[in-house]
């Protein structure tokens, strides 16, 4: 029987590739790999690289960190390496002409081809190229191994009908394809059975859920209907699109309790000039109007964004529209990027590229801006009683400061003072907030109430499974218990 075979996955980009690396993760194990310990560094039978394609250096950040698995490969007879993701989508032939040592390419629509493709090259000794154009079966049919036991991403729409002149997410994601209610709300009882309190809901565009099975009312019926799953506290879901962001998706986000009191809205740019020529279907009165509505609906809802500056053609007259819009707006977080030329998009061919230095400057100007806001904002939630959902790794200084931290329902991070009995992630602690910072809450009291629940239930279940683990697993056995986190996220793609 062969030995023990270990991977690793690296993730990069956006929450749809984290998903995919979950799915990468669960048929690997499926296929009896065990997953690799924590900073092994490329030190695993196989290391799969699921990328991103949004960034201009992608391709140089993915090369480099091939090169310096070529030599660790020499020394390894067996090891695999493969790519997948956008960037594969993207370039194909290129990578194993780049990296001839890699050994498969696949793209986004056939993820659950990898261990095929792995053993098919293994036995040919021979890069294996497969990249589907259309998706071959819809990733939540895939096996999964979820990186939180009480938190869970769920699918419901794959691909994108907008044509966003700076995005390439489209070309290479595909048509929106949407998945069946029934199928969706399937999933999130049989999470919720197994000790998951909060989903959220994801897709590329996510409220355009129902243009694929003609019904424009879809997204606002499935989180009514999420709010009739029982043990389900938490609905949350990410990226939508203000074009598509109509009154029956407010009004259900309003009656529904479990769906919280939170919204993600990419912006981009507060000028209809730079909407236009990003081929954004909005404009600012049409944004602005939206906030106001969700904030009559919803009062303390908090509301983030993304914005990108210095999109080509934009002058200083149009920066000064997006820093009216953040005033108005008055978002709890902003999610800024410089604008980069993405490979493949109109934009990267457009007249009137602003020069580094102005879109330093306009950044700066922005998150100084947004800084002040956040934190005039997160002011407001002093001396408010929260309940906080308690969270696994979002505090790094937790140890030192014996605090434990946690979301609370808006999603603004958390941190509160360790009460005595235990708590574990997933439980629910009611605290009262004491000081605000810009980018988190402090609760510094005694804590008003824990409440255990079936998430933190789950929680201890898995841990325990994982110290009771075997040190070594076979290969062909499948392994039990909670894998290590996913190596940070990096990059990114600003879906909607």
């Amino acid at each position: 029987m062969d030995g023990l075979k270990t991977y690793e996955v690296r993730t990069y980009g956006c929450q749809m590739n984290v998903h995919d690396s979950e799915r990468l993760s669960g048929l690997l194990e499926d296929a009896g790999y065990v997953r690799a310990p924590e900073g092994a560094d490329g030190d695993a039978d196989v290391v799969v690289f699921n990328t991103c394609a949004v960034r201009e250096n992608a391709d140089n950040k993915l090369y480099g960190n091939l090169g310096r698995l070529a030599p660790m490969k020499t020394k390894r007879p067996g090891m695999q390496i493969a790519v997948g993701g956008c960037l594969a989508q993207k370039d194909r032939d290129t990578i194993v002409t780049k990296a001839p040592w890699v050994d498969v390419v696949f793209g986004t629509h056939n993820i659950g081809k990898l261990p095929v493709l792995l053993e098919r090259a293994r036995v040919q000794e021979e890069a294996q190229v497969e990249i589907a154009e259309s998706l071959e079966a819809f990733p939540s049919t895939l096996p999964t191994r979820r990186e939180s036991a009480y938190a869970a991403w769920v699918s419901i729409s794959v691909g994108c009908n907008n044509t966003c002149t700076f995005c390439i997410v489209p070309a290479l994601r595909g048509k929106e394809k949407d998945r069946r209610p029934g199928d969706i709300l399937a999933e999130i009882e049989a999470l919720v059975a197994e000790g998951v309190s909060e989903i959220t809901l994801l897709g590329q565009n996510v409220n355009a859920y129902g243009s694929d099975i003609g019904d424009r009312e879809a997204f606002s019926k499935l989180l009514r209907a999420c709010g009739k799953i029982e043990g389900l506290e938490r609905v949350r879901f990410t990226s939508p699109h203000p074009r598509d962001f109509t009154d029956d998706v407010i009004a259900a986000m309003a009656e529904t309790p479990n769906v919280m009191p939170q919204l993600h809205m990419p912006l981009q740019s507060g000028s209809d000039t730079v909407l236009k020529a990003m081929r954004r279907s909005y404009r600012q009165d049409r944004f602005l109007g939206i906030i106001g509505k969700v904030r009559d609906a919803i009062p303390h809802a908090a509301i983030s964004t993304d914005i990108i500056v210095g999109f080509p053609g934009e002058t200083e007259e149009d920066f000064e529209q997006t820093m009216h819009v953040v005033r108005e707006a008055r978002f709890a977080q902003a999610f800024t990027f410089q604008y980069s030329k993405r490979p493949g998009t109109p934009a990267a061919t457009m007249d009137g590229q602003i020069p580094k230095e102005v879109v330093q400057d306009r950044y700066m100007r922005l998150v100084a801006l947004q800084e002040e806001i956040s934190w005039e904002e997160n002011k407001k939630q002093v001396g408010r009683t929260l309940d906080v959902m308690v969270a696994e790794g979002e505090g790094r200084k937790d140890g030192a400061t014996h605090r434990l931290s946690g979301r609370a329902p808006d999603n603004r991070l958390v941190h509160f003072t360790k009460p005595e009995q235990e708590v574990r992630p997933g439980d629910v602690v009611t605290v009262e907030i004491t000081y605000a910072a810009p980018h988190h809450l402090l609760a510094e009291g005694p804590t008003a109430a824990v409440r255990r629940t079936r998430a933190g239930d789950a929680w201890e279940k898995r841990n325990a499974a994982q110290a009771a683990k075997p040190a070594g697993v076979m290969l062909g056995l499948p392994q039990i218990g909670a894998p290590a986190p996913l190596p940070p996220v990096t990059g990114g793609c600003t879906v909607g």
